[in-house]
């Protein structure tokens, strides 16, 4: 029976236009010791509500989509009764893993000067977004006092690129010529730049119709390529 896939957290970088590139290379990257057990994602949106005086009632007016949110609980073991790949990268400590979540999702981004953003990827689920409240507690402690065990509980709000807020903001748009049917050798660059005349956009798309993989495409899966906003 295969492995159930364990969620990853990704630190990611900005570039001047405001595009999400993953970073490479294991210090930016940690695949959790225990999935959570359970996680809420939760998304808003904002309406105006405008009285009148002898008005009964208002109709709300739509303001803004809220940025979403999500929210879970990860267990940190460090008895060693838990394998753990990371445990041979000396971060078998309890102490030590905290550190080096906190390096990925709370610590400065030296060019930037704010929290990185992060990419969540949990089988089909993903999300990027930074960190917004992170709470450590420790329950199992050594003779000496050192930590055995921490329960740490995460909170992020979403954060979107400039180019996929304008992919976004027609998501639910009724033309049909921007719905496209996969074929054998069809790539996302290649179909973005068919549509957009710009094959940048892939990861934005890719974000949009919920894809993991942006290398493969199945043949006869429909893709949804919003119209870009003109204004």
């Amino acid at each position: 029976m295969p492995a159930k896939p364990k969620l990853s957290i990704n630190a990611c970088s900005l570039d001047k236009a405001g595009k999400i590139t993953v970073k490479k290379g294991s210090r930016f990257r940690i695949e959790v010791m225990l999935n959570p057990s359970s996680y809420s994602h939760s998304q808003v949106i904002r309406y105006d509500h405008k009285d009148t005086l002898g008005q009964i009632a208002t109709e709300p007016r739509f303001a803004a989509v809220g940025a979403e949110k999500v929210d879970f609980e990860l267990v940190l073991d460090g008895t060693g009764v838990v394998d753990w790949p990371g445990r041979n990268a000396g971060t078998g400590r309890v102490k030590e893993q905290v550190k080096w979540l906190n390096s990925i999702v709370y610590e400065y981004d030296g060019n930037s000067h704010q929290p990185n953003v992060v990419r969540l990827l949990w089988g089909s689920f993903i999300f990027f977004g930074r960190l917004s409240a992170m709470s450590t507690k420790y329950t199992l402690f050594e003779p000496e006092g050192n930590p055995l065990r921490a329960r740490v509980t995460l909170s992020f709000i979403g954060f979107m690129s400039k180019s996929e807020e304008r992919l976004q903001a027609n998501r639910s748009s009724p033309d049909l010529t921007h719905r496209v049917v996969v074929k054998a050798g069809d790539t996302l660059p290649l179909l973005c730049h068919q549509i957009y005349q710009d094959g940048s956009y892939y990861m934005d798309v890719a974000r949009h119709n919920g894809l993991t993989d942006v290398r493969r495409l199945t043949p006869g899966t429909t893709l949804h390529f919003p119209p870009l906003r003109t204004d």
